[in-house]
């Protein structure tokens, strides 16, 4: 019994992690390649059109706006012993092609935003979000009065309570 072979009854060789390590290498750069050859249109069609028209679009995002000054104007706000003025000056912005249409329109404009701005009382004015509030009413008449379409923003320059 002493002559027994101490290979026999030993641990098993081990495994070697060479084909574990290889697959994960060929892994990753199967991985990389695919998303080159994916990204640089190698595979799936081609991107050059879509980049010339991107590239269009950053020469010139703002070709096709206009703006239409209002003349400022000066309202009285709270009719009370303590007078009390809004001074006021805007722009609108529309597209080039109906710039003509927005400026024959003007007066009217110019009419919705006196009537308006007239109506408010100096608590409206003083609250810290009430420019917001403001501007996206008088551009909601402006745009009732211009036609759907027809301006795009209500810009405002000046806005200053005396």
């Amino acid at each position: 019994m002493a002559d027994e072979d101490p290979a026999v009854e030993g641990d098993p060789p081990k495994k070697s992690k060479m084909p574990l390590i290889l697959g994960l290498v060929l892994a990753l750069v199967g991985g990389g390649g695919g998303f080159y050859a994916t990204w640089s249109g190698m595979i799936l069609g081609s991107n050059a059109d879509s980049h010339e028209v991107v590239e269009e679009e950053v020469k010139d995002p703002f070709g096709d706006i206009a703006f239409v000054e209002i003349d400022p104007m000066i309202i009285s706000v709270d009719a009370t012993p303590t007078r009390r003025l809004l001074r006021f000056r805007a722009q609108l912005e529309v597209p080039k092609s109906h710039q003509e249409d927005v400026t024959k329109l003007l007066p009217r404009v110019v009419d919705v935003l006196n009537s308006y701005l007239r109506a408010l009382e100096v608590s409206d004015l003083e609250d810290q979000a009430a420019l917001t509030r403001l501007r996206a009413q008088m551009l909601r008449r402006v745009q009732v009065v211009t036609g759907q379409g027809r301006v795009n923003d209500f810009l405002i320059m000046e806005f200053v309570l005396t």
